[in-house]
């Protein structure tokens, strides 16, 4: 009984052991601090229990097979062909989960990418990836407001919270990957093409940010940190950021 008992006690803790109670409910995800996160977070917690519903399903399936039907001495088993049922089954039944999850992904990706009209209010920022670092201009105030990281010294990315925020995505080198994980969304930044998407962030604090695409010998080193502040502080600190270059 206790040998029986060692599989399921070792699964559920290394399922386990990488989350925090609050986590949990996310399946190991951040709480999502920006209006996009929202949504991520619900996309990838259903696409995990679907997942998880259709291991369970397929494993269930694979052991009932390997008991119930195991060969017994030379007997052979009943063999089964020409089964209209169960060929329609292992048809239909991929098409529906596929089309399921088809649709989810395109409704959830065409609501996060979309870009606000040119009347709306937005800061317009730059993110330039380089080799192994990352370059931050605040477009609406003017190129004197660029931030340029290294390796050594990560940059900081100041945002405000509760408004709109438009982030313009290129690389002088390689291909990079803007990633802040507590926004739950990450672009790729490619040479020769930009690519752009918006947020709001929602909670005043400090994240981390990296590169999430192997981009060389430094890539570990490509870090950067964001601050969400108040609408005014962000006034301050870009102020502050334009006299520090004057």
């Amino acid at each position: 009984m206790r040998k029986r008992l060692i599989f399921p006690v070792l699964a559920t803790a290394l399922l386990l052991s990488g989350c925090t109670a609050d986590q949990l409910p996310r399946f190991g995800a951040p709480e999502p601090v920006s209006d996009i996160g929202a949504r991520m977070a619900h996309f990838w917690t259903g696409g995990w229990i679907a997942a998880l519903v259709v291991g369970v399903m397929v494993w269930g399936l694979i052991i009932w097979a390997a008991i119930f039907h195991r060969r017994r001495g030379n007997e052979i088993p009943a063999q089964t062909k020409y089964n209209i049922p169960i060929e329609i089954l292992y048809t239909i039944v991929p098409f529906i989960i596929v089309a399921v999850f088809f649709y989810f992904t395109a409704r959830d990706q065409s609501q996060i990418t979309k870009i606000s009209p040119d009347s709306t209010k937005v800061h317009v920022i730059k993110v330039n990836g380089i080799r192994w670092s990352w370059q931050f201009t605040y477009e609406n105030l003017g190129p004197e407001t660029t931030v340029t990281g290294t390796p050594g010294q990560p940059p900081v990315l100041y945002l405000p919270a509760g408004e709109r925020v438009r982030f313009e995505l290129t690389s002088s080198d390689v291909n990079h990957s803007f990633w802040i994980p507590a926004f739950m969304m990450k672009m790729d930044n490619l040479a020769g093409v930009t690519n752009r998407f918006e947020v709001t962030p929602t909670k005043e604090g400090t994240y981390p940010g990296r590169c999430a695409e192997l981009c060389g010998r430094n890539h570990s080193l490509m870090l950067f940190t964001v601050k969400v502040v108040s609408p005014s502080e962000y006034q301050q600190q870009i102020s502050k950021l334009k006299g520090a270059m004057a």
